[in-house]
């Protein structure tokens, strides 16, 4: 029955793509129909509490009909690496809060909410951090100062910090970086209670790859979270990236996943999502695709504390992917034109559109 039901609404969505392929489809007719026929993802999302957001980055703000339909389409942006440790202080004590500015001020401009992200990361660290031994004690105080000086900085700005970014192995061991060699498994519940000072008003999750499902990974956080809500440490939410690839399985606990997190009083968001194949792009290949974009909108609509998806750039044209995956890609509902996809009707009518 399940596969059935799954050519039936492959197909719907594979017939939208190909009657919409021969009209215009870019940001212009966007923008149309967001005051005539057909409304946003965002809009559609908002009917149910929910926000629809993208990922960017500054280099991508001077390609104009990208720049039109990253603010039309959707109520949210993070900004890729503008908020990194590398961007923000690339000397110590030297704060360049610039590139995550201009992604704030183009967010405003669109009234749309932003997404900090991140401000602990093993990752994309400067070298004056990564090129010396730290003690505790000198650690801790650097580890403070930086969270602070751009959760302050970011004050009122943002709706939500990833505070840490992929703090556990595959296995649910603690993933060896600086912080956790030098300080031990306490930095996330400093890093939290430093945000939190800084902010009292914004939302404070972890975020992680390969956690969509139940398993070793998210069983850590699972714990983890628990204990932390358990010491009262100012944790409000798990960020669950969501980066899948056809080929490994899709994730078919995450609606239970989403819902255990819940039960804990926290709120749940699909933070990073694209879902890559390996090329070339088939028809088949591409309507699998939109089958679990599909599926990963339902099940973040049926967990009353998923409070939003957001794609990891809603365009190939400037994916991570093929970057860092070779020979894969074709990853986002959009095409390198920015001509929808399959998945993009897929999404659409899990949030109720036509």
């Amino acid at each position: 029955m399940r596969k059935t039901a799954t050519r039936l609404r492959l197909a719907g969505a594979l017939a939208a793509a190909l009657m919409l392929g021969g009209i215009a489809t870019g940001p212009t007719a966007q923008a149309d129909e967001r005051h005539g026929k057909e409304r946003t993802l965002a809009d559609l999302a908002q009917r149910h509490g929910r926000y629809f957001g993208s990922a960017t980055d500054n280099p991508e703000l001077v390609d104009e009909p990208y720049k039109a339909l990253l603010g039309s389409e959707f109520d949210q942006i993070t900004p890729g690496n503008g908020m990194k440790w590398y961007a923000t202080e690339p000397q110590q004590g030297v704060f360049d809060f610039s590139q995550g500015d201009e992604i704030v001020n183009l967010a405003r401009a669109n009234r749309q909410k932003v997404r900090g992200h991140t401000l602990v990361w093993h990752s994309q660290l400067p070298e004056w951090l990564t090129g010396r031994e730290w003690t505790a004690p000198e650690l801790r105080a650097v580890l403070k100062k930086h969270i602070q000086a751009e959760v302050r900085h970011y004050r009122g700005k943002v709706f939500a910090w990833d505070v840490v970014n992929e703090a556990f192995n595959e296995d649910g061991t603690y993933r060896e970086s600086v912080f956790y060699k030098t300080l031990g498994p306490g930095y996330i519940a400093d890093a939290l209670r430093w945000a939190h000072q800084a902010d009292p008003r914004v939302r404070l999750y972890l975020n992680d790859y390969n956690i969509e499902g139940i398993g070793p990974k998210s069983d850590a956080y699972y714990k983890l979270a628990k204990e932390l809500k358990a010491k009262g440490v100012p944790l409000h939410g798990i960020g669950l990236q969501a980066h899948l690839a056809l080929q490994y399985g899709y994730p078919t606990t995450l609606e239970d996943n989403l819902r255990r997190f819940s039960r804990l009083g926290l709120d749940t968001a699909l933070t990073e999502v694209d879902i890559r194949m390996q090329l070339p792009a088939t028809e088949e290949k591409l309507a699998q695709q939109a089958e679990w974009y599909r599926d990963l909108t339902e099940a973040c609509l049926a967990v009353r504390r998923c409070v939003g998806i957001t794609l990891w750039d809603y365009t190939d044209k400037y994916s991570w992917i093929p970057a860092f995956f070779p020979g894969e890609g074709a990853a986002l509902p959009w095409d390198e034109q920015l001509r929808r996809k399959p998945a993009y009707f897929a999404i659409r009518e899990a949030l109720g559109g036509r």
